[in-house]
Formats: structure tokens, C-alpha cells, sequence
């Protein structure tokens, strides 16, 4: 406070203000930010498919830490990329409107699953025994294996409550995904129509289970867009069931890996936990479009 109302003393008003501060005058001017930026967006390194702190340092006679500032300021990450793909299903608007509107909106007495399948799923026993972690040393395992054959998974996520119901099975045929259809019209109580989000495998199409559907009036079928799987929440699921269960798991025969598979569907439904979607259609095709925007001839 003192400081303060010596400064108004001395100087009335204009003191109040910001005043010089100590420390070195700035070294990097605007234009030089403004050129890193553009260089970084708009270029690459002849030796490289994008630049790194000291390429640029170089590039531009700065120093290291100075470009690393600038990158962050401008949350630049050329080192970083993000895999994406846009369906070119003519019916794209019509099923995101339709599978979205079932997420935030659900029928009334009726249920909606998310439903894939998980097909080639390997049994692999690693070729010699697993070492357990220890302090200071994690897990170690082989990187090489033996197979003991697959199986596929056919699961039905309930969007409301997150619980699943699966089915596994050594084929993956539309006469599994019927006997599948099958267990979900025993396991859904009747009197509630049942939604089916789903993707267009060949399987899901077939003159039996069209044949099947039409003598199942409840069932209705839900095609996400092509290459589309984000749409469908199951997706999300089978993640989890593959990190937590599958990808370290050690399996010397089939019957192990589905027993396992099993297990973890049966410990997942004692507390499922649904995954709550909250995209609108609109912003979702909105995003959609910002990505069309930055793609050269992307009308055509």
C-alpha cells in the first residue's frame, strides 16, 4: 500500500499505472512469433515429415526453449497425430439423426442395445512363463506366442443401464447372429419392444434374418453410417473388455479365454455403468462440418 501512494504522490494518476519492470528488454518480436507459426502450419523440414523445437530453432535462428514457448502458447504439436475418417454412406445425416435421437431419447416401453460383435479373438499362451512385477521391475512377458484358436463375441449393450448380454461362439455367421437375436428376445422381457444399434456386416442383412425380423415384430434394426463404429457405444465396451481383460490376459486353449470372457461379463453386471451420450445430431454434424472446411476441394 505504501508503495502505491508514494507512486500517486509522485506522479498523481499516471502512477496508478503500470510502470517499467525490471528484467531484459523483449528479444523476440511479433513478426517472429507470426513467422514461426505460419512456418509450422504451412510447411515441413526437408528431412522430415514435421518439425521438431530444434529444427525450427535452426530454421529460424532461435533458440530451442523460444519455440518450445511459442508451440505451447499456440497449442502447436507437430510431433502429435489423430487418426479420423469420414463415412461416405448417402444416408449419413438421416442415421446419425436416427441412432443420436435414440441415445437422448429413449422409446417408452421399450429397450435399446448397442450390438457388435468381436469376432477372431486369439487365445495366446505366451511361449514361456510370465515374470511377476516386482518393486522397481514391472510385469514382464514374451513378445512372442502360441495360438490356441479364436472365438467371437457377440454382445448387446443396454444403453440405459449399461448391462450386457453376450454370447460366444466359434463361428461368425448370420446363423450365430440369429441364435444371438434368439437369446436377446428370451433374455427381454415381453411386452417391450426392443432397438438394435448396429453396423451394416453382411451378417445382419441375409434373407433369414430378415426373415427372422418380420416374425419378431418387436425387434427394430438401427444402422449406424458407414465407417461409422463411434456411433455405436458397444465399441466403447469391447475397449474396455480388451484392455482389461483380453490384451495381457495368458489363455492355453479356447475354453480358457471364453471361460475368462465369461467372468468378466458376469463381474461387469454385478455394477454396470452405462456410458451416458450427450452429443446432439446438430453439433455432431456441425463438427462435422468444421473438418469438411479445412479439407481442400472437400465440396466436390
Amino acid at each position: 500500500m505504501g508503495r502505491w501512494w508514494a507512486r500517486f504522490v509522485e506522479h498523481r494518476i499516471a502512477g496508478l499505472g503500470d510502470m517499467p519492470r525490471s528484467g531484459g528488454p523483449r528479444t523476440v518480436t511479433d513478426e517472429q512469433v507470426a513467422a514461426v507459426v505460419k512456418r509450422t502450419l504451412e510447411s515441413a523440414p526437408k528431412d522430415a515429415a514435421h518439425w521438431s523445437t530444434r529444427a525450427m530453432a535452426k530454421e529460424m535462428g532461435l533458440s530451442q526453449s523460444t519455440v518450445s514457448r511459442i508451440w505451447r502458447a499456440f497449442g502447436l504439436q507437430p510431433h502429435r497425430t489423430e487418426a479420423f475418417k469420414l463415412s461416405t454412406d448417402p444416408y449419413f445425416i438421416d442415421k446419425v439423426h436416427d441412432v443420436v435421437g435414440l441415445y437422448l431419447d429413449h422409446p417408452e416401453r421399450a429397450l435399446v442395445f448397442c450390438v457388435d460383435e468381436k469376432s477372431q479373438i486369439q487365445a495366446l499362451d505366451r511361449s514361456q512363463p510370465v515374470l511377476p512385477m516386482m518393486p522397481g521391475v514391472p510385469q514382464r512377458i514374451t513378445h512372442d506366442y502360441v495360438r490356441a484358436g479364436t472365438t467371437t463375441l457377440f454382445a448387446a449393450l443396454e444403453v440405459a443401464t449399461g448391462k450386457v448380454i453376450g454370447s460366444l461362439h466359434r463361428r461368425h455367421r448370420a446363423e450365430e447372429f440369429k441364435k444371438f437375436l434368439v437369446k436377446l428376445d428370451q433374455e427381454v422381457p415381453a411386452g417391450l419392444d426392443v432397438h438394435l444399434v448396429l453396423d451394416n456386416y453382411a451378417t445382419h442383412k441375409t434373407p433369414a434374418i430378415k426373415t427372422w425380423l418380420m416374425a419378431h415384430p418387436r425387434f427394430h434394426l438401427h444402422f449406424t453410417p458407414t465407417g461409422s463404429s463411434w456411433l455405436n457405444l458397444v465399441e466403447r465396451w469391447f475397449a474396455e473388455l480388451t484392455n482389461k481383460q483380453i490384451r495381457r490376459g495368458v489363455h492355453k486353449s479356447v475354453q480358457a479365454l471364453e471361460k475368462g470372457i465369461r467372468a468378466w461379463i458376469a463381474a461387469w453386471n454385478t455394477d454396470p455403468k452405462p456410458y451416458v451420450w450427450t452429443k446432439t445430431a446438430d453439433e455432431i454434424l456441425e463438427r462435422l462440418a468444421s473438418y469438411l472446411n479445412r479439407i481442400p476441394d472437400s465440396e466436390d
